[in-house]
């Protein structure tokens, strides 16, 4: 789906001007831009937006999914409750798997407001923006350990579990 970006992507040179105390220095810059037609551009905007809603719609109708047939598992298998009873208690047990499609949509979004700027503005002129950016698109895949296995009780058990077995292992072959 970005194929067409190596095609139309290009090296421009400009010359920076850094004025010092004593002299003017010229400085060569080259930056790599991407100029497409108006249609192009339509197609790239929507295949970013697919890139970032895309899985987050997905991730999202599966848990509900998973917690709508539990739900409903569970109430014909125990008649005592009601079905919107079970809803709440299974969306309680299944919270992280909302909260965290959540969050991985919310990091992600920096990235995607940053596409639509990178052209407008001058790297030089605003380095610290565009490093910003490409460190914040670092973050859902450095959280992923804190999106998923601390919200879950089920994932924070066995990760204390393997921690201790881990350390009774080395402290026994010590």
């Amino acid at each position: 789906t970005l194929l067409h970006e190596f095609l139309y992507r290009m090296l421009e040179e400009y010359n920076q001007n850094d004025t010092n105390l004593d002299f003017v220095e010229k400085k060569r810059r080259i930056v790599c831009l991407t100029r497409y037609s108006a249609s192009l551009q339509s197609y790239d905007t929507s295949i970013l937006f697919f890139h970032l809603l895309g899985p987050f719609i997905i991730n999202i109708l599966s848990a509900v999914m998973i917690i709508f047939r539990t739900a409903r598992q569970r109430s014909t298998a125990q008649n005592r409750q009601k079905y919107k009873e079970h809803i709440v208690q299974q969306f309680h047990e299944h919270k992280q798997l909302v909260i965290s499609r959540i969050i991985l949509v919310v990091l992600s979004s920096p990235r995607l407001v940053a596409s639509f700027l990178s052209e407008c503005l001058n790297p030089s002129h605003y380095p610290w923006l565009f490093l910003s950016v490409y460190f914040i698109s670092f973050v859902p895949s450095i959280l992923i350990f804190v999106i998923f296995v601390l919200p879950s009780k089920l994932y924070r058990k066995i990760f204390k579990d393997t921690l201790k077995r881990c350390f009774t292992r080395r402290l026994t072959h010590q």
